[in-house]
């Protein structure tokens, strides 16, 4: 059985995006780079909401050329060969993007689904291959959590108080007991979280 892992960065406060969205206020930090790629072996499928797709259709693509290194999404200026690694699994992953707006997609590996629906994320767990990563994509991460679809979540929380913004999951129907499988703290005072739903 494909598990399905979500990781996301969040701020002290608990919010994942500011209130417009943005998420420059990440605390950037090449050990979690590092933890990626290495993560990144074990995962062979990525799932998306529109808007996530879209900003990451719009970067990473672009992000694979010749020299070795990447550009880093959230740190202007910063190149690395952590980032090239993540450029090229997330270009070489299968990508499936819920939207009922878009008509198509066209980036490489990519699958439209134009409705989220349970038994289609159950039959695609069930499916050989590597773990399925999920990032952003704050309303499917919220309709995976109320199907209980889940199976580990990673925290990346960042040393700061946004005061306001858009929480990562959101409607769930009743209150859901995690077991903590781990933490690890960077010396950028980042500190990532692994949980799994409580069986």
């Amino acid at each position: 059985m494909r598990r399905i892992v979500m990781f996301n960065n969040v701020s002290a406060d608990g919010y994942f995006s500011a209130s417009d969205g943005n998420i420059d206020w990440v605390i950037q930090d090449p050990e979690i780079g590092k933890t990626a790629v290495e993560a990144s072996a074990g995962t062979g499928a990525m799932l998306f909401g529109r808007r996530t797709y879209e900003q990451f259709e719009s970067f990473w693509p672009k992000a694979l050329d010749d020299s070795g290194t990447s550009p880093d999404p959230h740190g202007h200026g910063q190149r690395s060969p952590e980032m090239r690694a993540i450029a090229v699994y997330i270009n070489d992953a299968t990508k499936i993007v819920f939207s009922k707006s878009r008509k198509d997609v066209t980036w490489k590996n990519s699958r439209l689904l134009r409705e989220f629906d349970p038994r289609v994320i159950e039959a695609l767990k069930r499916e050989p291959g590597k773990d399925i990563m999920i990032f952003g994509s704050g309303s499917i991460v919220s309709q995976l959590s109320q199907h209980r679809l889940i199976d580990e979540y990673q925290f990346v929380v960042s040393p700061l108080l946004l005061g306001q913004g858009q929480s990562m999951i959101r409607d769930m129907p009743q209150s859901v007991r995690l077991d903590l499988l781990g933490t690890t703290s960077y010396k950028s005072g980042n500190v990532m979280l692994c949980y799994s739903p409580a069986r």
